[in-house]
């Protein structure tokens, strides 16, 4: 059998079968078409000006480094005019973070870019290995997400700096999604779907350019890239919820490679329906600007999660086979409202009504008004900031030393 060309160059060997609609592409054009696409989030989503001071948010892990990496690639090639800066945290895990942050180190010298890094114990004199010691591993992932949000915005302030990038992909997005779906909280849905995050009443604004791209893809991109980034999972992060709802995700994919991008749009779809709130999809509304990007739509190989981007093609054909089929089957159907007994002569038709499941303390819905925290001084919709209340129950459970 004669080797696959590549869908977009039709000369090169086809080496990559993309994890999101099954495109096969060679090396360098799977390259472009990463790209291209985080070029048209970002320009389509206007997340940027020229001259803006941008900090990345570095883990060391397999996001943040292409984060980084794309973003310095697209800066020089299309001219955004960006000043880059790495910004770490430290959140005091031995054996994972002190390892993670060499990585950092050896990313901020090969991209010739500013790191800093910032630490719980500086900011709030207490690392997660501390944490955990304290309260135990169920629930210690509540508290590093708080601290570390609150953490990075700190970092950026103190830099000067009022934007700020992470490195959150579809796969964190949809699963984000799923959690906020069985919790029941349609607020942090919209928030959680939203590429950017904050305002002009904002301190610091974070945005997520990686927020269509699979997480396989940027595997792969890392992968010929030749990008060096950790890839050890956080010890702590096996109990967390999160990795019950990556787990069902992964299963969902195996069986339709678009459910994760179906997943997220469905989360924004959803999340219009909290009253003030902005749009939280890619500004395109379906519509490639840059040619490359069209081209590859037209081949099959997708895009930013509009439409083209996450279906295969010929969904028009296949419908027109169902509905047929549909036909052919309909004379063995059962119509269940014939096999249900009818109320006798005199008897009124009632019908069961279910129950509507109420909430002790019910959302007020819209937008909440940004303060500051009375202790701390961060932003927050509450006199007291979630850092701010987290950090009081565990020092009123910190050890004493007794001298």
């Amino acid at each position: 059998m004669a080797p696959s060309l590549c869908a977009i160059c039709k000369t090169e060997r086809a080496y990559i079968k993309r994890p999101k609609n099954h495109a096969k592409l060679c090396r360098e054009c799977f390259i472009r078409v990463f790209e291209d696409e985080i070029h048209h989030t970002i320009t389509s989503s206007k997340l940027f000006y020229p001259g803006e001071k941008v900090a990345i948010g570095a883990s060391g892990g397999k996001d943040s480094t292409v984060l980084a990496s794309v973003l310095k690639t697209l800066n020089e090639r299309y001219g955004y005019g960006l000043d880059l800066v790495l910004l770490s945290i430290d959140e005091g895990i031995t054996g994972y973070r002190d390892d993670s942050l060499q990585t950092v180190k050896n990313n901020a010298v090969q991209y010739g870019m500013p790191l800093t890094i910032v630490g719980y114990k500086e900011l709030y004199d207490w690392t997660m290995d501390e944490v955990v010691q304290t309260i135990g591993k169920k629930g210690n992932c509540t508290y590093c997400g708080v601290f570390r949000r609150q953490a990075l915005d700190r970092g950026a302030k103190m830099l000067g700096i009022k934007h700020v990038v992470t490195g959150h992909n579809a796969d964190d997005v949809a699963e984000t999604v799923m959690m906020n779906l069985l919790r029941a909280d349609l607020s942090r849905l919209s928030r959680s779907t939203s590429i950017v995050t904050g305002d002009n009443r904002s301190e610091v604004k974070r945005s997520k350019p990686l927020k269509y791209a699979y997480e396989k893809e940027i595997v792969l991109y890392a992968f010929h890239k030749k990008l060096e980034y950790f890839s050890t999972e956080c010890i702590y992060s096996p109990e967390a919820f999160r990795g019950s709802a990556r787990g069902l995700i992964k299963q969902l994919e195996k069986v339709r490679p678009s459910a994760i991008l179906d997943i997220v749009r469905s989360g924004e779809d959803m999340a219009r329906l909290v009253p003030g709130e902005s749009p939280s999809s890619c500004g395109c509304k379906g519509q490639k600007a840059q040619a490359h990007v069209a081209t590859a739509v037209e081949e099959g190989i997708g895009g930013c999660g509009s439409t083209n981007g996450r279906t295969p093609g010929g969904e028009m054909a296949a419908l027109d086979k169902q509905l047929r089929e549909n036909e052919e089957y309909a004379e063995l159907e059962v119509d269940v409202t014939k096999t249900i007994p009818k109320p006798k002569q005199g008897e009124k038709e009632t019908q069961k009504e279910l129950p509507i499941r109420t909430s002790s303390a019910p959302s007020k819905g819209g937008r909440q008004v940004l303060g500051q925290c009375k202790r701390c001084g961060y932003m927050s919709s509450q006199e007291i900031c979630q850092a701010c209340t987290l950090l009081e129950g565990l020092n009123k459970n910190r050890p004493q030393i007794q001298i």
